[in-house]
């Protein structure tokens, strides 16, 4: 029975073994969302936000899926708190202002096999821009305690400065302190509670 039931929670689309459709919820303690961009001209500046929420709502059709996500600005950390609390001065994020950043899909493309194009609007600092992730699909499955589990990585490059993220200074050298690209990474779980005589209910 268990079994049948699970099976009948997912099923096949162009090679690829998905979730039938409904909503899933991100889990926060296996959601990882970084940040990367050249500082010096020279190295790379890491960081990451620990405060993402993000829902996930399954289509039949994969590509007819929709993603909300909204990260707090605040909860940034690069391992230096001078500089955490530089990035959120009114110089960068204004957490202050803008407490929150976020992305909604508007369009899901299917590349080959489990690759897709996972466009939408990124709003920084109150401002909105059309942005595309490339996306990859890592699976689906079923914790040990039911909850069905649908794993989900993407990565993006978009120019900082067109969301009012300009702040820079002039090196002696040559070039400026900070580059303007940014790269955007999401590794991210999302769950659907179990149901009755899913995989580990009893």
């Amino acid at each position: 029975m268990a079994e049948a039931h699970a099976t009948g929670n997912l099923h096949p689309w162009n090679g690829l073994t998905v979730p039938a459709a409904g909503v899933f919820t991100l889990d926060p303690a296996h959601a990882d969302v970084t940040f990367a961009v050249r500082y010096l001209m020279v190295t790379q500046i890491k960081g990451r936000f620990g405060d993402v929420r993000a829902t996930l709502t399954v289509g039949e059709d994969p590509t007819a899926s929709h993603v909300e996500v909204v990260v707090g600005t605040a909860s940034l950390a690069t391992g230096e708190d001078d500089r955490d609390e530089r990035l959120r001065s009114a110089d960068f994020f204004d957490v202050v202002h803008h407490p929150e950043l976020t992305f909604r899909s508007t369009r899901i493309a299917h590349v080959e096999g489990n690759e897709f194009v996972l466009a939408g609007d990124l709003t920084i600092r109150g401002t909105t821009r059309p942005v595309d992730f490339r996306a990859s699909f890592d699976g689906v499955g079923f914790d040990p305690w039911g909850a069905q589990v649908v794993g989900l990585s993407a990565r993006t490059e978009i120019d900082r400065e067109r969301w009012g993220l300009t702040w820079n200074r002039a090196l002696e050298t040559g070039g400026v302190l900070i580059g303007r690209k940014v790269v955007l990474e999401i590794d991210a779980e999302f769950t659907r509670p179990a149901q009755p005589d899913t995989p580990g209910r009893s």
